[in-house]
């Protein structure tokens, strides 16, 4: 398997993960959802971590298909190269390390800000190689 087909596995399983900080958070704080739940969600307030893994988990899933589109295309075309490996490396652990801190609420050093960024100029990176191979 291709460097780049690993990490996109990999953030395909990390991403199919990070929906389960939020049930367990949601259980934790509302108990096992009821019959009644199911027509009505509940208005109770969740902890702010709670929050935060949807947040984080909806951001995984808003992400996935541009890079998971453009490590497909790359694939299919035959172009793999040391700069596309490094960067489906970098986005996958840009990503994981995005998960921890928004999920921890980690705010310092805007490091959030910082992880997510350095995802997406791998992304971005990887592309603009895929782009110029294509031409």
């Amino acid at each position: 398997m291709k460097t780049e087909l690993l990490y996109l596995v990999l953030t395909a399983v990390l991403t199919g993960m990070l929906w389960i900080p939020v049930v367990v958070g949601y259980v934790v704080s509302r108990g096992p959802l009821t019959p009644s739940g199911y027509k009505a969600a509940p208005t109770t307030p969740l902890p702010d971590w709670v929050n935060r893994a949807n947040r984080a988990h909806l951001n995984a899933v808003e992400n996935m298909l541009p890079f998971a589109a453009v490590v497909l295309v790359a694939q299919a075309t035959g172009v793999s190269t040391a700069v596309t490996a490094n960067c489906a490396a970098i986005y996958f652990y840009a990503r994981a390390a995005h998960a921890v801190i928004h999920i921890s609420g980690f705010g310092r050093f805007m490091a959030r800000t910082v992880a997510f960024t350095v995802a997406w100029l791998a992304f971005i990176t990887f592309a603009v190689v895929l782009l110029q191979r294509a031409a």
